[in-house]
């Protein structure tokens, strides 16, 4: 008889009951958990991707009306609202068992139980626990195809987001700064979106990543025969946009020489082929973004201050995630679904250490660094659960004005030697404190010549 792929937790305070039950569900069900302690439901919850409890409602003597039973449903209900839950008494009145079932339960049975029954009852409920698992999914797609942008919960991004709904709807240049990582990207898609041009193209130039030589082609396009391997004529990206948006990244990453063409496009909105004199029109809404201080390059000369003021007829400034302190949960929720998806992964979830590292942890990657952490962790995490070891984090640094000097790697080695030395040195114990994989502590420990005795 071939069992059911799926995983079930017995909580019943009789070790008798446990064994019987897991030898019984072992026949039919490839995993079975068993623990004769009702508190630990929260923590195996976490731990493990489990889909159906079957759950005693009395664990003391004297006290056999179910009201724990009852506590302890609700409080899975509430940790994993899409477990299913069996309850089972030797005591319950019906009264008891209809309550249970107004909270959330999907059945209950008798003990001692029928064999055959309980069997039945316990497929039906795996079944129903697919189900749900498919709708869940289901809108999962949806919420996230719907809503592709996750703005957040703090003052400074509602700001941002805010200043890019006002200016869509314009034509406004508009110049975003921030970070690496901060979502410049996605809010210059954002804009498009919001914008009366969202249903035409939104081209992506980085112009930090193109070559000198290649700066005309790319951007203003060519006439066959321009140059020698020019075959054809072909379109640079400002014609791509035509009637829709051209997002120029790494602005301030442009040189000098440069910086002139592109000031000459943009005032005159027309651009003109390499290998052709006649200008052709255009028609192009450009958003700018970069993670320099464009004040201070005009200052010194490296960027060009009337190119700086055609670009920023609106300025965005997004937030660092160091200061948006309670959308990192959220955020980092928002990156599993998306990733899930990606690698279409049933139900993930993160425990409760790594979500408490996720909050704590400085991100100066920002939300690139926290999409690469959490697509790794899916991929390496076990029983669709990410641990702190699978999200591999640096060690965590947060900003106090009174180590304004001390360099990040002072701080971390001396982190990483006060955890060991708490430790007894037990690389272990001090590798899952610091949120760690073994290799990537003894990687440090090589690095800042950290003698293990």
């Amino acid at each position: 008889m071939k069992k059911t792929t799926a995983r079930i937790l017995v909580i019943d305070d009789q070790e008798d009951i446990l064994f019987a039950a897991k030898m019984l569900l072992k026949k039919h069900f490839e995993t079975i958990y068993t623990a004769n302690n009702p508190k630990n439901i929260l923590k195996l919850l976490a731990e493990n991707a489990i889909e159906v409890v079957l759950l005693d409602m009395n664990y003391r003597i004297g006290f056999e009306d179910g009201r724990e039973g009852i506590y302890f449903l609700k409080e899975i209900k509430k940790f994993s609202p899409h477990t299913i839950v069996i309850l089972m008494t030797a005591f319950g009145k019906v009264e008891t068992a209809v309550e249970g079932l107004k909270s959330g339960a999907f059945d209950y049975v008798l003990k001692p139980w029928e064999n055959e029954k309980l069997v039945q009852t316990v497929k039906q409920a795996v079944e129903t626990s697919r189900i749900e698992a498919r709708k869940n999914k289901k809108k999962l797609v949806s919420d996230v195809t719907n809503n592709p942008f996750f703005i957040g919960h703090s003052t400074l991004i509602k700001k941002a987001y805010s200043l890019a709904e006002k200016v869509a709807k314009t034509d406004a240049n508009v110049l975003i700064l921030g970070e690496n990582g901060t979502g410049k990207f996605v809010l210059a898609q954002y804009i498009h979106q919001q914008s009366d041009r969202s249903n035409n193209a939104f081209v992506h130039v980085d112009l930090g990543s193109l070559n000198d030589n290649l700066f005309e082609s790319e951007l203003f396009g060519y006439a066959k025969g321009a140059f020698t391997d020019a075959k054809i004529d072909t379109a640079g990206r400002f014609e791509k946009a035509q009637n829709g948006t051209l997002f120029l990244d790494e602005i301030g990453n442009v040189p000098s020489h440069l910086q002139a063409k592109l000031l000459q496009i943009i005032q005159t909105k027309t651009v003109t082929r390499l290998g052709e004199s006649k200008p052709r029109p255009l028609d192009v809404r450009i958003i700018t973004a970069t993670n320099l201080d464009l004040k201070q390059e005009v200052l010194s000369k490296q960027f060009r201050e009337d190119l700086y003021y055609r670009i920023n007829t609106m300025e965005i400034k997004l937030p660092p995630l160091r200061e948006r302190l309670e959308d990192k949960i959220p955020l980092a929720e928002f990156l599993l679904n998306k990733i899930i998806l990606k690698y279409e992964k049933g139900k993930i979830t993160f425990d409760e250490k790594s979500l408490h590292q996720i909050k704590e942890h400085a991100w100066n990657g920002n939300i690139r660094e926290m999409e690469n952490r959490i697509e790794r962790a899916i991929i390496l995490c076990e029983n669709e659960t990410i641990k702190v070891s699978d999200l591999d984090l640096e060690i965590i640094t947060r900003y106090e004005e009174n180590q304004e000097d001390l360099h990040l790697s002072e701080i971390e080695k001396i982190t990483i030697e006060k955890v060991l030395t708490k430790n007894e040195c037990n690389i272990s114990k001090s590798a899952e404190e610091l949120g760690l994989s073994r290799a990537a502590l003894y990687r440090r420990m090589e690095k800042y010549n950290i003698n293990q005795s």
